[in-house]
Order: C-alpha cells, then structure tokens, then sequence
C-alpha cells in the first residue's frame, strides 16, 4: 500500500464512495471539493494496487497557530482492520509536527461509536461537553440545531 497526498482529482473517486463507506449515512455533505483543492498537502489518500483503499483530509488551523484538525477520514469497509487509518493519523502528525503544532482536533457524531472508541484508541481526550449522550460529552448544536458533537483533542509530543 502507497500513501500520497490528495489531488483535486481525487474528489471524483472519493464523493460516490462515501456514503457506502459510512454504511449509508449521508456523509458526501460534508466533503466539497474545496477540500481537495485548497488542503491537499496536509490531506492523504491510500492506494492498493491503483484503487483507494483510505484517505484521510486534515487542515493546519488557520486560527490556532499550534493547533491542526481532522476533518474527515475513511477506510474502505473491505480494507479496515489492516492498519490503514493509523498509517493515515501518524502521517497526518508528522506533518503537522513539522509544521510546528502540537495540538490536533477532530469532531464525531455521537451515533459514531466506533469512530468514538477509534479516537480514544489513538490517544484523543474527549472534551468537556454541555450535554451526554450514552455517557459520552456532547456539545449540543454544534453543526447546527439537533446536531451535537463529540469534540477530541489530542496532544503530540
């Protein structure tokens, strides 16, 4: 399997795929291509043999000058188990270390539950939240009304 960072072109392969990937919630929103043209050296695709197996789109925060954040990343549901998204998380904190940031963000749905333990597995802290669902912390409203989040952060070394 080869790393390699996005490509706008990418966006074509990626945007039919996600919705499969997320077992048919509706995910493709939440990815324009704008992230694909203008995030493309912090974000990464997996390859197997030409086809994409993972990918993983992340941004250096252009408010918090020590901070980076995860927006979104998938792992294709035959491939999972193989330690696709480690391989994308470490080599999204190497560049951000590089970058001089220390601090990496990343928001899940409350429904989410495996991309919940898959975060804490990673050495994410869940943040403090106004609310609970299940017993995890949820800031209520935070992508719009009804729509809570699951807030992490992680410290690098």
């Amino acid at each position: 399997m080869e790393i390699r960072l996005v490509k706008s072109s990418d966006y074509n392969i990626i945007s039919p795929l996600i919705n499969d990937w997320w077992g048919g919630r509706q995910m493709s929103d939440m990815l324009p291509k704008l992230f694909f043209v203008h995030f493309n050296n912090t974000s990464f695709i997996v390859e197997k043999d030409g086809e994409i197996v993972g990918f993983l789109i992340g941004f250096l925060s252009q408010s918090y000058v020590n901070e980076a954040y995860i927006h979104v990343v998938g792992v294709h549901p035959h491939y999972r188990k193989y330690g696709i998204g480690n391989q994308l998380y470490k080599k999204f904190f190497e560049v951000v270390q590089k970058h001089d940031r220390n601090i990496v963000r990343a928001v899940t749905s409350p429904v989410n539950k495996v991309s919940i333990a898959y975060h804490k597995k990673m050495g994410f802290e869940i943040e403090e939240g106004d609310s609970e669902v299940d017993g995890v912390p949820v800031h209520t409203n935070y992508d719009g009304s009804t729509q809570g989040r699951v807030l992490f952060k992680k410290c690098l070394e």
